[in-house]
Protein backbone atom coordinates (compact mmCIF):
# COMPACT_ATOMS: atom_id res chain seq x y z
CA UNK A 1 0.00 0.00 0.00
CA UNK A 2 1.56 3.53 -0.95
CA UNK A 3 0.57 6.48 -2.86
CA UNK A 4 -1.59 9.34 -1.84
CA UNK A 5 -5.07 9.80 0.34
CA UNK A 6 -7.48 10.20 -2.58
CA UNK A 7 -9.96 11.77 -0.07
CA UNK A 8 -7.61 14.72 0.96
CA UNK A 9 -6.29 17.89 -0.48
CA UNK A 10 -2.70 17.43 -1.52
CA UNK A 11 -0.65 20.48 -0.39
CA UNK A 12 0.91 23.22 -2.77
CA UNK A 13 4.03 21.51 -4.33
CA UNK A 14 6.82 23.30 -5.94
CA UNK A 15 9.12 20.54 -7.77
CA UNK A 16 12.96 21.26 -7.14
CA UNK A 17 14.80 22.82 -10.17
CA UNK A 18 18.13 22.14 -8.48
CA UNK A 19 20.37 19.71 -6.75
CA UNK A 20 19.95 19.52 -3.28
CA UNK A 21 21.04 17.63 -0.01
CA UNK A 22 18.84 15.97 2.68
CA UNK A 23 20.91 14.81 5.97
CA UNK A 24 19.56 12.37 8.37
CA UNK A 25 20.87 13.34 11.57
CA UNK A 26 21.43 10.13 14.10
CA UNK A 27 21.83 8.16 11.12
CA UNK A 28 24.83 10.04 9.37
CA UNK A 29 23.63 9.63 6.35
CA UNK A 30 23.05 12.17 3.11
CA UNK A 31 21.25 11.95 0.00
CA UNK A 32 21.93 13.93 -2.71
CA UNK A 33 18.11 14.53 -4.46
CA UNK A 34 17.92 16.05 -8.04
CA UNK A 35 15.34 17.34 -9.71
CA UNK A 36 14.89 13.66 -11.89
CA UNK A 37 15.27 11.96 -8.61
CA UNK A 38 13.39 8.67 -8.93
CA UNK A 39 10.91 8.20 -6.77
CA UNK A 40 9.44 4.92 -4.49
CA UNK A 41 5.63 5.95 -4.67
CA UNK A 42 5.17 6.39 -0.84
CA UNK A 43 3.33 9.47 0.41
CA UNK A 44 3.26 12.47 -1.99
CA UNK A 45 5.34 12.60 -4.71
CA UNK A 46 8.98 13.87 -4.06
CA UNK A 47 8.02 13.78 0.22
CA UNK A 48 11.10 13.03 2.52
CA UNK A 49 9.42 9.28 3.24
CA UNK A 50 8.98 9.15 -0.89
CA UNK A 51 13.04 10.43 -1.52
CA UNK A 52 14.28 8.31 2.07
CA UNK A 53 12.31 5.05 0.58
CA UNK A 54 14.54 5.61 -2.69
CA UNK A 55 17.55 5.59 -1.12
CA UNK A 56 17.27 2.65 1.27
CA UNK A 57 16.50 4.99 4.57
CA UNK A 58 13.53 3.35 5.99
CA UNK A 59 10.98 5.54 7.64
CA UNK A 60 8.19 3.78 9.39
CA UNK A 61 4.83 4.68 7.74
CA UNK A 62 1.86 2.10 9.14
CA UNK A 63 -0.45 4.18 6.72
CA UNK A 64 1.70 3.51 3.43
CA UNK A 65 2.11 7.12 3.29
CA UNK A 66 -1.54 8.43 3.20
CA UNK A 67 -1.62 11.02 5.86
CA UNK A 68 -3.75 8.35 8.01
CA UNK A 69 -1.51 7.86 10.59
CA UNK A 70 1.39 9.27 13.04
CA UNK A 71 4.48 6.57 12.25
CA UNK A 72 6.51 8.38 10.10
CA UNK A 73 6.70 11.70 12.30
CA UNK A 74 9.89 13.07 11.84
CA UNK A 75 11.63 16.43 12.75
CA UNK A 76 13.02 19.32 10.37
CA UNK A 77 16.22 20.52 12.29
CA UNK A 78 17.08 23.10 9.25
CA UNK A 79 15.79 24.02 5.69
CA UNK A 80 11.67 23.99 6.71
CA UNK A 81 11.07 27.11 5.24
CA UNK A 82 11.45 25.13 1.34
CA UNK A 83 9.26 22.21 2.61
CA UNK A 84 5.53 22.42 1.66
CA UNK A 85 2.97 24.13 4.23
CA UNK A 86 1.75 21.50 6.91
CA UNK A 87 -2.10 21.21 5.84
CA UNK A 88 -5.25 20.68 8.24
CA UNK A 89 -4.95 16.86 7.41
CA UNK A 90 -1.38 16.33 8.65
CA UNK A 91 -1.72 18.26 11.68
CA UNK A 92 -4.88 16.80 12.84
CA UNK A 93 -2.35 13.21 12.51
CA UNK A 94 0.75 15.17 13.76
CA UNK A 95 -2.01 15.99 16.89
CA UNK A 96 -1.67 12.30 17.56
CA UNK A 97 1.96 11.61 17.06
CA UNK A 98 3.82 11.74 20.19
CA UNK A 99 6.64 14.12 21.35
CA UNK A 100 5.54 16.98 18.64
CA UNK A 101 7.49 20.10 18.47
CA UNK A 102 7.07 23.40 16.30
CA UNK A 103 9.60 21.54 13.66
CA UNK A 104 7.28 18.57 13.45
CA UNK A 105 5.96 16.92 10.30
CA UNK A 106 4.97 13.78 8.65
CA UNK A 107 7.76 12.82 6.11
CA UNK A 108 4.56 11.88 3.81
CA UNK A 109 3.25 14.65 3.97
CA UNK A 110 6.53 17.16 3.81
CA UNK A 111 7.88 18.16 0.19
CA UNK A 112 11.32 20.37 -0.10
CA UNK A 113 10.94 22.59 -3.26
CA UNK A 114 15.07 22.12 -2.98
CA UNK A 115 15.47 25.80 -2.51
CA UNK A 116 17.95 24.84 0.30
CA UNK A 117 19.51 21.65 1.95
CA UNK A 118 17.13 19.87 4.66
CA UNK A 119 18.81 18.11 7.89
CA UNK A 120 15.92 15.97 8.99
CA UNK A 121 16.04 13.87 12.65
CA UNK A 122 14.08 10.66 13.08
CA UNK A 123 13.48 10.22 16.29
CA UNK A 124 15.05 7.09 17.77
CA UNK A 125 11.75 6.12 19.17
CA UNK A 126 10.26 6.23 15.50
CA UNK A 127 13.00 3.63 14.45
CA UNK A 128 11.67 0.45 14.12
CA UNK A 129 15.45 -1.10 14.59
CA UNK A 130 13.62 -5.02 14.48
CA UNK A 131 12.72 -6.16 11.03
CA UNK A 132 11.25 -9.80 10.68
CA UNK A 133 13.45 -11.99 8.16
CA UNK A 134 12.70 -12.05 4.24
Amino acid sequence: MGGTNPYIKSPEIKKPKKPFKITFSGLDKSIEVTPDYPVFGTGLPGSILDIAMTAGIDIDHACGGVCACSTCHIYIKSGSKSCSSATENENDMLDLAPDVRPNSRLACQCVPSGEEDLVVEIPSWNRNLAREGK
